[in-house]
């Protein structure tokens, strides 16, 4: 029982092992985190952003849950700007 817990719990903290689809809050441009990208806070990942057509490293800086809804705060070192995503499960 506690091996199950513990392994629920795991898979619920470890983030997407898929990916996850989203919008750009200011831009309303379609945001892709892809598979293998492990989103935490202070990670760098890498994103497809359908506005720019480009994959962009971003850092994560904040991460906030409400309910089944993900909002991620990112710093983009390439323009330079802080950048909201509202994401959702892929």
């Amino acid at each position: 029982m506690n091996r199950m817990i513990l392994f629920a719990v795991t898979v619920v903290l470890s983030g997407p092992a898929y990916g996850w689809d989203g919008t750009d809050t200011e831009t309303g441009a379609s945001i892709e985190i892809g598979k293998g990208n492990l989103v935490r806070e202070g990670r760098d990942i890498e994103i497809y952003d359908s506005e720019t057509g480009d994959y962009r490293d971003v850092t994560i800086e904040n991460i906030d849950r409400y309910g089944s809804d993900v909002e991620i705060e990112v710093y983009d070192s390439e323009s330079g700007e802080y950048r909201t995503f509202e994401m959702e499960d892929n």
